[in-house]
């Protein structure tokens, strides 16, 4: 009977582990979500994003909608065509683009596009916007191969320990840079 019960314990403990990591993720993906369809779309009601959000499978309430706006600091602001619409701050990464693409394929779409070195530094080419992140990302891997980076818009400057080749720098850098081979 007592082990019984400790394998019950268990049990309900793995899954309160699992919901909450599953929970988590939701609402990671729905943020996430909400970060590309403010910086695609000029939308000025919370009623206009719970249905950009239906449309990307994402079923939430005004309350809900209202605590995520609040975390991620959404403000609204006049757009070009004088109407006040949601805007995200002042984060490079998530600037307004011209032409809107769906949040699935905007997710799908890589931060990287090349890296080319000379000596002992390489230089990485982003898309707009990218460039800090993927160096925070590099920075805090604590990567044996790299001193340091330094990040504008498009382009990270890495500098490369002595002694270190190309390939080694690539394969070290494939584990934190999405799409990188």
């Amino acid at each position: 009977m007592h082990i019984c019960l400790v394998i019950c314990r268990k049990m309900y403990n793995f899954a309160a582990d699992l919901n909450k990591y599953t929970g988590m993720k939701v609402k990671n993906d729905r943020l996430e979500a909400l970060r590309m369809i403010i910086s695609s779309q000029e939308l000025g009601s919370q009623d206009e994003l719970l249905d950009a959000l239906k449309k990307e499978g994402f079923q939430l309430t005004q309350a809900t909608l209202s605590r995520d706006l609040k975390q991620l600091k959404v403000a609204k602001a006049a757009s070009m065509r004088g109407n006040y619409v949601y805007v995200l701050p002042n984060d490079t990464m998530y600037k307004r683009v011209s032409t809107p693409s769906s949040v699935r394929e905007m997710m799908q779409v890589p931060g990287f596009l090349s890296i080319h070195f000379s000596g002992n530094m390489g230089v990485i080419k982003t898309r707009p916007g990218y460039a800090s992140s993927i160096a925070y990302n590099i920075d805090n891997s604590h990567i044996n191969e790299i001193l340091g980076t330094i990040a504008g818009d498009d382009t990270i400057f890495i500098v490369i320990k002595q002694g270190v080749t190309m390939e080694e720098v690539v394969e070290a850098l494939s584990e934190v840079v999405p799409n990188m081979r």
